[in-house]
C-alpha cells in the first residue's frame, strides 16, 4: 500500500507507479489531480524536463486512482530531486 492506494500484482494494469512531471508548489501534498501530471517515460526524462522555477518537478507517483468524489488522482511515492 502507498498513500492509501492498494497495488494488485493479479491486475497491475489498474494503478501502477510512473515516473512524472508534477505542475504545483512543493508542499506537504501527497496527492494530485491527474491534470497537474504528465506521465513520462523515465526518471531520466522527468529530470531533464523538471523545471522548478515554473512550479514543474520531477517525480515517482502511483496511479491513476479514482477518489470517492470521483477524481482521478496520482500518489506522491518520492520527489526525484530536493
Amino acid at each position: 500500500m502507498k498513500g492509501g492506494v492498494y497495488l494488485d500484482a493479479e491486475a497491475p494494469q489498474l494503478v501502477q507507479q510512473h515516473f512524472a512531471l508534477v505542475r504545483v508548489v512543493r508542499g506537504k501534498r501527497q496527492r494530485f489531480p491527474e491534470n497537474v501530471v504528465e506521465v513520462v517515460d523515465s526518471a531520466e526524462v522527468a529530470l531533464q524536463r523538471q523545471d522548478p522555477a515554473q512550479n514543474l518537478h520531477a517525480a515517482e507517483v502511483v496511479g491513476p486512482s479514482r477518489s470517492s468524489e470521483g477524481f482521478r488522482l496520482y500518489y506522491l511515492v518520492r520527489w526525484l530531486s530536493d
